[in-house]
């Protein structure tokens, strides 16, 4: 039996920042046909808002720890203002859209990370997607918004990867559909010269993956997603691209991650 396209968009914080470039996304997302789920980040408003708090932001390989007092302010700011921001903007496009986080219905289920060579705090490492939950709203006619909000067995509320978010969900939801992964942020795609936004490397596989990695190639940003984007395939995500706010609308140079 052949499966239905099934589309997830995952869109970060400089994008989500800029009014008129998330308004011609937003535009470009709607426009998509067959069932679709949006997953937002927001690092960049959580980590200014952490900021004029008086705490301190710390990454490590473009991964942010999080202690007690990031937590409170990252659900605030994921699950809270950015999530219904753009929840009240898809409706105002009439686009029928419900905002959540992984505590909703049992959607993301989590464990917190375990403390090896670094503690990166209240972190979660998804361990379930609840299919069947998300896939009760796209058969209802729902476009799922997700923040990068996961949760516990137990309740607890943890910060995950936004790209792990859509990499996990386009993965779990290939047994019922033909997934595609769209990752969405502040570049055309992944550069060969960080410099020069033109320089857009149009197909990477695991060896030039490698040789990127060897040469230095990739910064630090950017070694997640695309370590999201290889498992995502071997997970059965069929399509993978990555880009700008202009990606949907496929008048742009974009990444794409093969096998």
């Amino acid at each position: 039996m052949i499966k239905e396209t099934f589309k997830v968009v995952k869109i970060g914080g400089k994008l989500i920042e800029d009014e008129t470039k998330l308004q011609a996304f937003l535009s470009d997302f709607i426009a998509l046909q067959g069932p679709k789920i949006l997953v937002h980040g927001g690092g960049n408003i959580a980590t200014e808002i952490t900021g004029k708090l008086g705490f301190e932001t710390k990454m490590i390989d473009g991964r942010r720890i999080t202690d007690e007092n990031s937590l409170k302010v990252i659900v605030m700011t994921y699950a809270g203002w950015i999530n219904k921001t753009i929840v009240g903007k898809l409706q105002a496009l009439n686009c029928n859209a419900v905002g959540l986080c992984g505590a909703d219905g049992q959607s993301i289920i989590s464990k917190k990370r375990k403390v090896a060579e670094i503690d990166f705090g209240f972190v979660g490492d998804i361990e379930t997607i609840n299919t069947s939950f998300i896939n009760s709203l796209l058969k209802a006619g729902m476009v799922p918004v997700f923040s990068a909000i996961s949760c516990t067995k137990h309740g607890e509320l943890l910060n995950t990867n936004g790209d792990s978010v859509a990499a996990e969900i386009a993965g779990a939801m290939s047994e019922l559909y033909e997934p595609e992964l769209f990752y969405l942020f502040g570049k055309k795609g992944v550069l060969a010269d960080v410099t020069n936004e033109e320089s857009v490397i149009e197909h990477i596989d695991r060896n030039i993956y490698g040789k990127l990695l060897k040469d230095k190639v990739i910064a630090e940003g950017m070694l997640p997603k695309l370590q999201n984007c290889f498992e995502a395939l071997e997970n059965g995500v069929s399509k993978i691209c990555l880009g700008n706010e202009r990606l949907l609308s496929k008048t742009s140079l974009h990444t794409e991650i093969v096998k």
